[in-house]
This record gives structure tokens, sequence and C-alpha cells, in this order.
């Protein structure tokens, strides 16, 4: 039995676990169905990247998905996840350029696996989660422009915050995103990641991230207006499951090398529905 392209993005977002599909449920049909969409693309490129152990291939894959974005806006996707987002175009205003750019941000991924200081990371970041930000305040429904800035820096808040919890999983793939220039001001060794030693100079590396990580969401809860509230609060239930992830790292001693913390589903559903129904 064939499935249609929504229900693709549907088992795609489900499938993860990933804590974006607890913000979805409050959506009505249309915005939800976009924003599932939007989400399945992103897993779709990300585990190219993952999951292809040449990088030849890889790259010629993301390639493929710049060919396949030229078919969307020009009105003949052929893949499940575009045909998906095809409909959702116009009404949220999904731009190319956008979509593109999360595809560069993958790319990073396949050329380098360290980034010399936190400038350069934020560069990345803004690449794989900022500009998500941006197509899903656009899904969501703004008045405001203002709240857009709120978006993206809401965006970087969750990928420090994917960083943080994965400190672990990306070093034993080879990968460390905290910023070598921060590594050596914490005399932490890159050794040290790649052999998960848990010393007091890496617990005080991750209390510092976690602090930075805070600030960010901070900051975007200052940028998001009034008047936007209420429309952009997958986000924000986003924000507070993250958050609560974030005081779980902390709370039982930073140890990212060894294991990946998580919520349970029971726990970001009630998360979930505490938030919506207090904005």
């Amino acid at each position: 039995m064939s499935v249609t392209p929504d229900e693709y993005c549907q088992h795609k977002a489900v499938q993860s676990g990933s804590s974006f599909y607890y913000s979805f449920l409050f959506l009505p049909p249309e915005r939800r169905r976009a924003i599932t969409a939007l989400y399945a693309f992103c897993r779709e490129v990300d585990d190219i990247v993952d999951e292809c152990t040449d990088s030849g291939v890889a790259y010629t894959k993301l390639a493929w998905w710049r060919q396949e974005l030229a078919r969307l806006y020009a009105g003949e996707p052929q893949h499940p996840v575009a045909r998906a987002l095809q409909p959702a175009i116009q009404p949220f205003r999904i731009k190319q350029e956008y979509l593109a750019e999360i595809i560069d941000g993958m790319e990073m991924d396949l050329s380098q696996n360290r980034y010399l200081d936190f400038a350069a990371l934020e560069q990345y970041c803004h690449r794989v989660a900022g500009v998500v930000g941006l197509l899903a305040a656009s899904i969501f429904g703004y008045r405001d422009e203002q709240t857009l800035t709120y978006a993206h820096t809401l965006g970087l808040a969750f990928q420090l915050t994917n960083i943080i919890r994965d400190v672990g999983e990306d070093s034993r793939k080879g990968r460390i995103y905290l910023p070598m220039s921060e590594l050596q001001q914490f005399e932490v060794t890159a050794a040290d990641i790649l052999h998960a030693r848990q010393t007091e100079n890496f617990t005080r590396l991750m209390t510092f991230q976690i602090g930075r990580a805070e600030r960010y969401y901070v900051a975007a809860f200052q940028q998001l207006p009034d008047v936007d509230r209420k429309a952009q609060r997958p986000g924000l239930i986003m924000a507070a499951i993250y958050r609560a992830l974030l005081r779980e790292i902390e709370a039982d001693g930073c140890k990212v090398l060894t294991q990946r913390t998580a919520l349970t589903p029971l726990r970001k559903l009630w998360i979930a529905w505490k938030t919506w129904i207090t904005v």
C-alpha cells in the first residue's frame, strides 16, 4: 500500500522521536502538515550526512536535493517530502534560499569536524537551525517582523542544546562541535573528549556551554513581541522541553560523554500541554 507525501512526513517525524513532534500536536491541520513537511526535509538531508560513510556519496545526494529544490519551486517535485512541502510554499512564504542554506549547513558537516571558535560554530548553527527557526516562524504565523529575530535566536538555542546533549555521540563519529578555543580555555583536550574522559575541567566546560545556551533562550524570549506569543506557541513548547533537558543534563553532572540524556514521551507531552495552555 502506497503512502501519501503527508503520511511519509508524519512517519518521519514520529519515527525520530524528536521533541519537535510534541510541539506540532496542537497546531491546526494546515500548519501542522507544513511544519511536519519542513521537519521531514531537515531529517532527510541530515540523515544523508549521518548515514553515508562515503562523503562522496553524501555530496552527490545533497546535490540531488539542491536539484530537487529547483524542481519544487518550478512546480515539479519528485520526492514525497518535496511534494508535501509544495502546498505550503505560497501560503507560508517558505523561501528556497533558506532551504538551500540548510543543505549548506549539512555540507559543512562533510568538510569539517572541528570549529576554531564560537563565531565559526555560530555560522554552522545559523545554517542548520537559525534558518529553520525563520521558516518555522512563517509557518506558525506572525504579525511583527521582530518575531523573525526571536525565531532565529531560538533556533540557535536549540542547536546549542543539541550540541551539548550529543557531545559523546558526535565524538564517536570523530566530530567535536565545542569550539577549540573554549577547550583550551578550560584545559580540556580533544583526546579527552574522543576518549570519553570525564574530568572536572570537562564538567566546567559543559557548565559554561549550558550557561550560554540558557542566555540564548532568555534573549529569544525577550525578542518575542507579545502580539505573536500565541501564534509562536510551538516554538515556546520546544523551548520548555529543551530547557528541561538542559536542567537534567546539569543535574546529572554533565555526563554527556557516556550517555544521552532524554526526557520520556509522557514528560514531553505534559510540558507541551502545560506550555500551550499557559502562553
